[in-house]
């Protein structure tokens, strides 16, 4: 299991004191007000921040960095992803998992034969959608809901994939 990963994106600047907003990717904050050190990923550069504040807004969060004072130095974060450890993310409820899990797993069909792996989990106009890299090098998208993939085993590195109609 993959232990650090991404749990936002940093976006715009908010007002004039250096904040930040936060883009959480699982979609919930509370987890992120708790976070005392951080560290922003840009391109292939990481640097560790201190939580300074963070302040709750009608859609999100905003988070104030120690020694990023203005919105000129806020606006040079913008597009980092905030990684920390698996400590630190959303706590999950039954029958959810953490991307960077499903990430690799094998996809089989019922009878068993595995047809490719899941290479990422996207947002759709109707909901997730797995990205399946098949064997042969193609890729498919499949709604990532039981009806569809099933039996999801991150012991087993696995998940079962029940409509197989869907790679035609």
């Amino acid at each position: 299991m993959v232990e650090r990963f991404t749990l936002g994106l940093v976006g715009a600047p908010f007002g004039l004191g250096g904040f930040v907003k936060i883009n959480s990717l699982s979609g919930e904050h509370e987890h992120l007000t708790r976070l005392s050190i951080v560290t922003l990923r840009q391109e292939d550069q990481e640097r560790v921040f201190e939580v300074e504040a963070t302040a709750s807004l009608a859609r999100g969060l905003a988070i104030k960095f120690k020694g990023i004072d203005s919105p000129e130095a806020a606006q040079r974060l913008g597009g980092a992803r905030l990684v920390s450890d698996r400590s630190h993310a959303a706590p999950l409820q039954p029958g959810e998992w953490y991307i960077e899990d499903l990430r690799g797993l094998a996809v089989r069909l019922l009878d068993g034969e595995t047809v490719g792996w899941i290479s990422d989990i996207v947002e759709g106009g109707g909901g997730n959608l797995a990205e399946i890299q098949l064997q042969s090098g193609e890729c498919k998208f499949v709604p990532f809901r039981k009806e569809f993939l099933s039996d999801i085993d991150l012991e087993k590195g696995s998940a079962v994939l029940v409509a197989a109609w869907v790679l035609a």
